[in-house]
């Protein structure tokens, strides 16, 4: 069995890679980088742009699933890059698919794809896409999203998983980030305090994208459907911020701005980035201010039945992880 890893370089491209090795899959990763972890595991590396149908089939030939990891994230810039990314990316990966007669694919999508500015408390995947998104990332994600799901049929079987908010040890991004802004002193609890998430260590995501390895085929339950994927803990978002804060020996979240007023600085912040061109990130945004005050938790009731989807790390035992990784890296 091979398998292609779009974005293997990545955080969780990388574990994925891992654990499909430690499987015994052969195992090939697309990415934009040179990723020498990768190869010294054993991966075949693959360097090229999503956006070029060329790089796709060439690293997808020979293939006999697709896990399709790598996308473009983030809250600001043009929409035409996510859009090449995201949009073009993902049709590329399913030319490969049709043209090397390959059977299964496995998305990585967003719980994002259905946000739409409010609260989230338990909601299972009837939710619709939204009608409106406040940054292209979303927008995109649902549209490719929607491809690879309309794509699902004998020949071809689809699928698309939404783990929401990735971390553990190796996470380059959402815990990097949160310790950055803390030293520099730029973080501000936004609304009351109170509103739960439900968030994804490293290994459940791993797990997830397993679990759909192993159940999908064109007869499956889950052929063809999307589904939410998260630790199935959801607590107070600050709270879990201040413990991951406390992994890295830093205090609290004091100073805090209420939900309103955050938004209402980002949608300024975002009209002067706008009218001055400027390319870096504001560092607020109306979408960011939406999800750091608002419910975002979800019913994984369909992910456990179709997929036999258990989360193994709690989200105490990946704090101890966590904070086990940050004093030794």
């Amino acid at each position: 069995m091979t398998a292609l890893v779009t974005g293997g370089g990545g955080f969780l491209g990388q574990a994925l890679c891992r654990a499909l090795i430690a499987r015994g899959v052969t195992v090939r990763s697309l990415a934009r980088g040179d990723y020498p972890a990768l190869s010294a595991i054993g991966v075949e590396t693959f360097r090229g742009d999503l956006a070029e149908r060329d790089d796709v089939l060439r690293a997808a030939e020979g293939c006999d699933v697709i896990f399709h990891v790598a996308a473009k994230a983030g809250v600001w810039g043009p929409l035409s890059e996510y859009h090449q990314v995201n949009v073009v990316g993902t049709q590329n990966v399913l030319d490969a698919c049709r043209a090397h007669a390959i059977t299964r694919l496995i998305y990585t999508s967003s719980p994002s794809v259905v946000y739409a500015g409010s609260d989230e408390a338990g909601v299972n995947e009837s939710v619709p896409y939204s009608a409106t998104y406040l940054t292209h990332y979303p927008r995109t994600k649902a549209e490719a999203e929607r491809s690879v799901l309309a794509a699902n049929g004998p020949t071809l079987s689809t699928m698309a998983l939404r783990p929401h908010l990735i971390w553990g040890p190796g996470d380059n991004h959402l815990v990097p980030r949160l310790i950055a802004r803390a030293k520099a002193g730029k973080l501000r609890r936004v609304g009351n305090g109170r509103n739960r998430v439900d968030t994804t260590y490293i290994d459940n995501a791993v797990a997830a994208h397993l679990a759909a390895y192993d159940r999908l085929t064109p007869t499956a339950a889950c052929a063809g459907k999307a589904y939410f994927i998260a630790n199935n803990e959801p607590r107070p978002l600050w709270e879990l911020i201040d413990q991951m804060l406390a992994c890295a020996d830093l205090p609290p979240v004091r100073r805090s701005i209420s939900a309103p007023a955050a938004y209402a600085v980002g949608a300024m912040l975002e009209g002067l980035y706008t009218v001055m061109r400027w390319r870096d990130e504001p560092p607020m945004t109306r979408f960011v201010a939406r999800q750091l005050s608002t419910d975002h938790w979800y019913d994984l009731s369909p992910a456990i039945l179709d997929l036999g989807y258990q989360p193994p790390v709690s989200v105490d035992e990946g704090l101890r992880r966590l904070r086990a990784w940050i004093r030794t890296s």
